[in-house]
């Protein structure tokens, strides 16, 4: 069966993934800085989400956004499934479904590609230094640039909400990931089985899901904007 475009992109990210993660091919993945890099950006999202992490409804998405979108998890084995099964997965899965799938792993494979270079700018700027501030870090994300790619980084984020949203408006997917839950198992894609479910289930609980996405997307690029302008306290709200 010939690849469709949509297979052909979900295919090549997940080659660049492999390539970025492997530490014999890219060995800025030994960095010192790198682990304090990811910790930091865990614990500044958390800060920044905490007002739909205290919102019962939202919370949920929030939290699968922290874990399973934009936060410091390992994506590898998720993405392992898909490779396995990416055939399969273009004759069973909704093209907008699988579109969101694309959107996470390019989402990912963006972020650590943006880390890396992070954490080689964190290695020059304080090579002796072992924990991270905002002051540094700005310092870091000024010093790499690359604003086209933090804008894309930053509309991803909002492609992957969005694409979780729109499929809960589609007939037929609550049961095709309920009815795959099996032999999900039995085949050993529990991973993005389970990236699947909790996304689904995520975004049912929310009232209006493009209003949340919209207002990380908005937040985010706030951020950024404040970064790259060198902001005394570019992650505090207006």
């Amino acid at each position: 069966m010939a690849r469709s475009p949509l297979a052909a992109r979900l295919a090549r990210r997940l080659a660049w993934h492999q390539r970025l993660q492997d530490p014999r091919r890219e060995p800025r993945n030994r960095l010192p800085w790198l682990p304090e890099l990811r910790r930091w950006q865990t614990e500044r999202l958390t800060r920044s989400f905490r007002r739909f992490l205290d919102d019962p409804r939202r919370r949920p998405a929030a939290e699968f956004f922290l874990s399973d979108v934009y936060g410091d998890r390992d994506f590898t084995r998720r993405d392992a499934d898909i490779a396995r099964v990416l055939p399969m997965m273009q004759r069973l899965l909704p093209k907008r479904l699988l579109e969101t799938v694309a959107d996470a792993i390019e989402l990912g494979v963006l972020s650590h590609a943006l880390d890396l270079r992070m954490a080689e700018a964190l290695q020059a700027l304080a090579p002796r230094r072992k924990r991270l501030d905002a002051a540094l870090y700005g310092e870091a994300y000024r010093a790499i640039g690359l604003p086209r790619l933090r804008a894309r980084q930053i509309g991803l984020i909002r492609s992957v909400g969005a694409g979780f949203g729109r499929a809960l408006k589609m007939p037929g997917v609550a049961a095709l990931l309920a009815f795959s839950r099996g032999p999900a198992k039995l085949a050993g894609l529990s991973e993005l089985q389970g990236f699947l479910e909790r996304g689904y289930a995520a975004f049912e609980a929310l009232g209006n899901a493009d209003r949340f996405v919209a207002e990380i997307e908005r937040d985010e690029r706030e951020v950024s904007r404040k970064l790259f302008e060198g902001a005394q306290d570019p992650f505090s709200p207006d």
